[in-house]
């Protein structure tokens, strides 16, 4: 499932294991840097490239997540 890949590398980054579908990146303390890792994640691990306006307008790893399958052929 991808909403568990995004969670994962979410985790990794932001050095956490308590992130829920509905955090919010940024209340989490994400910022420009990490965001840039984590869009190189998904592209490694889940070849996708995800725009940072669309980083920035799916802030939660429910919405990313579904941002990411409406892109569609993706497998975690």
């Amino acid at each position: 499932m991808i909403a568990d890949s995004v969670r994962a590398i979410w985790c990794r980054e932001l050095q956490r294991d308590d992130i829920s579908a509905d955090d919010d990146f940024f209340a989490l303390g994400g910022q420009s840097v990490i965001m840039v890792r984590i869009q190189g994640a998904f592209m490694e691990e889940l070849g996708v490239e995800v725009p940072m306006d669309q980083m920035f307008l799916n802030p939660t790893v429910a919405s990313i997540a579904s941002y990411i399958e409406s892109l569609g052929a993706v497998t975690p």
